[in-house]
Parts: C-alpha cells; structure tokens; sequence
C-alpha cells in the first residue's frame, strides 16, 4: 500500500515540475546529421509511342527472352506506331491476345517450336477465328483449303476446322515446322508462312544465295516485305501496351461481340463481363445437334456459343464421328443431364427434316453447285440474278461481286461464279 502511495506521489510531482517519466516519453528516432533519407523512387514515366525514343524500343525488344531474332529500323517503329494511333481497338485485340496465348504456346510447345511464333495470328486475322481474306484464306492462322486440308483440317461446308483455335494452330505448328526443316531460319519461316517457300527460295536465288530476311527483303512480295515488321511490331505492342498506357479491355473475349438483348434476355452475363473471364469446358459428342437446341435448352446467347464454336459454319454439329463442343463451364452439367432433352428440342424443324440437305454439305457439295477445296462453284442458269443467288447460298450480293470481281449487278448464263463462304 504505502509503494502504490509512494509511485502516485512521483507521478504527481513530474506533472507538477514539468517531467515526464523517461518510460513514458515517445521515442522519435530522428536521422544523423551524416545519414541520408532516400527519396522515394519516382512514378514510371508514360509516353506515347509516337514520343518514345527509338533507344527505348531497341532496349524493350532486345530485353524479350525470345529465339526468333527481333531487329528495329525506321519501319518496324512506323508499325509500331500504326498499333497504337488512336488506340480504340487496342483493348480488345489485348483482351483476345491474353485468352489465345496460352493456347498457341501449350501446342507449339508440343512441336518444340518457339513460343513467339503464338504472335502470327495478330498480323494473320487480328485474332478472329472466323476472319477471311479475300483470297479464301480462313481463321486466325489464315490458311487456305488445300493447306489446311494438307496438314489434317476438316473444311466442308459444315465444318471448317480452320476457324478451330486448337486444331488449327496445331495445324500451323506443324506447317511451320515444315518450314524449318527448309529454311533453319525463323525469320525466313515467318516469310515464308506469308507467300510459300517457293517465293522465298526465289528471293534467297535473287539475292545470290544469302538466306537472311534483309538481305532478300528487295526480292519478296511487296506483302511479305513488310510482314515481318509488322509481326516485330505485333510482339512489342503485346508485350508493352502498358508502357503507353493502354490495357486490355475488361470485357470477355467471347461477349465481345455479344449484342445488347443478349444482355437483357440474360442478367447473368453482367457478373461474367464484371469479373472479366468466363471459364468453359468442352464436351465430344457423335450426336447430330443444333447449336441453337442447346442455345435455347440451356439458356446460352446464340452469339456466345458459335464464338466458342467457330468451326461449325452453319450452327449444325454435324455427327456420325466425334465433334467437340465447348461451353461455359456453369453448364457443362446441364448439357450432360439434359442431352436427350436437347436433342430431341425442335428436331425434325432442324435437323431431322433436313438431313439429307446436311449429308450433302458435310461432303462439301452443295445443290445447285460444285466445292472443290472449300471453294463453291456455281454455274449461273437461265434468269439467274446476283439477288436470288446470293439468297440461295446464304450470302451477300456485295459479297458476290467483291469475291467474282463484279463491277455491276450484270451475269451471263453459263458463266460460273465463286462462292467463299
């Protein structure tokens, strides 16, 4: 009792006096005269592409761990710049760059081929599975029938597995591998990939037996000349974007080009825009389907389920062998439950009523016309016009004139026509 007395005594005296017990003081560590404070390290820097230096760009390119070589000139950064001026579509192409990588890498991995190669498909089709060139290339490794088919695509008029992400960039991996059994140089199978090894051993001939990509850059196709430029371009823009400021858009590959009502019919589909992926599955059938039973038994927009499916051309799997099929991974389960259900849902509107008009596409003939490599002819009759030809094969009668080279509306019977899709 009298120690507690004696403490309470101390304690008032150092409030009286002005002294504050030493246990009870702040300790404030303060800095010696000789010791300097570091400053904080400063923001990076964001410049625009068209204000970076080209050290910087050399530095960047030259720091990627990558095989295929990677030299800058005044040309490779015009293309650069072409990636980022205005930027608008930037975003998307970065959104789809982060979902395909992974995919190419895993299969070119499986060929022993260099991951970067994963980087083509920009420059090919801008990363669209159903894009299509003028010439009747197809997919996001734009390849032809007769190549395609060459390296095991199945391409009728039912399928296209050329529009298959997979299957068709195992299809390139093995066609670039090809490449480089001829070449032993990347940046020649990049060139070649473009115009065919043919007119890249033209070019080596011209250029008097040198086999480097400059040397016999004045001898290739004005088309492959900048080809690999525009894929250096391709690969800093992928790898650098956020340098200047631009990030992937944080919408999903797949509702990308999903329409509006999609969003009203299905509420659901804003959690999966907000959380900015959406994970899928796929499942292999030997059943004939229609995507649109499954669109409408499970409650999956119409334009989500043929951007997973991009190979099957006209929304018919066609069956008597194994098709795969992938969906949303949330109904995945739903399918397996349900798929005498969906099967049997509106049949013979269509599949069961139309059947011989599948077989008859799936064996790349259509009626009225002859496919030969996945290009359809169509020999123009007696009162034939553009309009109800193009009705007839589902097509446009711009699309027409644009693949037969038509300045008017005018056809002859007896000619024949060129029919891409």
């Amino acid at each position: 009792m009298k120690l507690r007395l004696f403490i309470l005594f101390v304690m008032i005296c150092g409030v009286v006096f002005g002294e504050v017990s030493p246990t009870l003081q702040p300790v404030v560590i303060m800095p010696s005269v000789d010791e300097e404070v570091p400053e904080p390290e400063p923001e990076p820097v964001i410049l625009s592409a068209e204000d970076t230096p080209d050290s910087v760009f050399i530095q960047r390119l030259q720091q990627l761990p990558y095989v295929v070589e990677l030299p800058y000139n005044p040309v490779v950064r015009q293309y650069i710049l072409r990636y980022f001026k205005g930027s608008k579509q930037m975003p998307e192409l970065l959104s789809k760059h982060e979902h395909y990588m992974p995919i190419f890498q895993d299969v070119l991995a499986l060929y022993d081929l260099p991951y970067e190669l994963a980087f083509l498909p920009i420059i090919e089709s801008r990363l669209n599975p159903t894009a299509r060139s003028h010439m009747g290339a197809v997919g996001l490794w734009q390849f032809m029938p007769a190549t395609g088919k060459k390296y095991g695509l199945e391409i009728n008029s039912l399928v296209d597995e050329r529009r298959d992400p997979i299957k068709s960039t195992h299809a390139a991996a093995k066609f670039m591998q090809a490449l480089y059994k001829i070449f032993e140089d990347w940046n020649l199978v990049i060139a070649a990939y473009n115009c065919g090894p043919g007119n890249v051993n033209k070019a080596i001939y011209k250029a008097g037996g040198k086999r480097d990509f400059w040397s016999i850059y004045p001898f290739l196709p004005s088309e492959t000349r900048v080809y690999l430029p525009l894929y250096i371009a391709a690969v800093y823009s992928m790898n650098f974007a956020h340098c200047h400021g631009v990030y992937p858009s944080e919408t999903p590959v797949f509702l990308q080009d999903t329409i509006a009502a999609d969003i009203v019919m299905f509420p659901e589909l804003e959690e999966v825009i907000a959380n900015g992926s959406i994970p899928v599955d796929t499942i292999v059938t030997s059943q004939r389907v229609h995507l649109t039973q499954i669109s409408e038994c499970l409650d999956i927009p119409m334009d989500v389920l043929r951007q997973l499916n991009p190979q099957y051309a006209r929304d018919i799997v066609p069956g008597n062998q194994e098709y795969a099929i992938c969906l949303p991974l949330d109904k995945m389960g739903d399918f397996i439950l349900n798929q005498d259900t969906i099967l049997a849902h509106r049949a013979d509107e269509l599949i069961n009523t139309r059947r011989s008009e599948i077989e008859l596409l799936q064996t790349t003939s259509v009626e009225g016309a002859t496919t030969v490599n996945g290009v359809t002819y169509y020999k123009i009759k007696e009162g034939d016009n553009l309009g109800a030809i193009a009705a007839k094969f589902r097509v446009s009668v711009k699309q027409l004139k644009s693949w037969n080279g038509l300045k008017s509306d005018f056809i002859r019977a007896g000619k024949t026509l060129k029919i891409l899709k």
